[in-house]
């Protein structure tokens, strides 16, 4: 069984899909898969969550960010008309 890490598409979301990875176009079929209303990647994304104490670290000045931080993008058709959407959320293999 492979890993999957899952990326919704926005609501009322069509075809077709343009995806980029931290601004790198993705191909669907070698990078990802879409899945119902959802993008998968077998390969390992990240969201940096930031607590209360990095945050407030962070605000301060006291040091920048360098947790590993993927950016999902997608431009696709809604209604007619070309849209995108950015940094999109990214659900790690095992949640719902």
């Amino acid at each position: 069984m492979t890993t999957v890490w899952r990326v919704p598409l926005p609501r009322g979301a069509e075809p077709p899909y343009r995806v980029f990875l931290n601004g790198v176009p993705q191909e669907q079929g070698r990078d990802y898969e879409v899945v119902g209303s959802e993008l998968h990647f077998s390969k390992p994304l990240e969201k940096e969550r930031l607590g209360v104490g990095r945050w407030t670290a962070m605000f301060l000045g006291l040091f920048g960010s360098y947790g590993k931080n993927d950016s999902v993008d997608v431009q696709y058709r809604l209604a007619g008309s070309e849209v995108s959407a950015t940094g999109l959320e990214i659900i790690p293999p095992g949640e719902p």
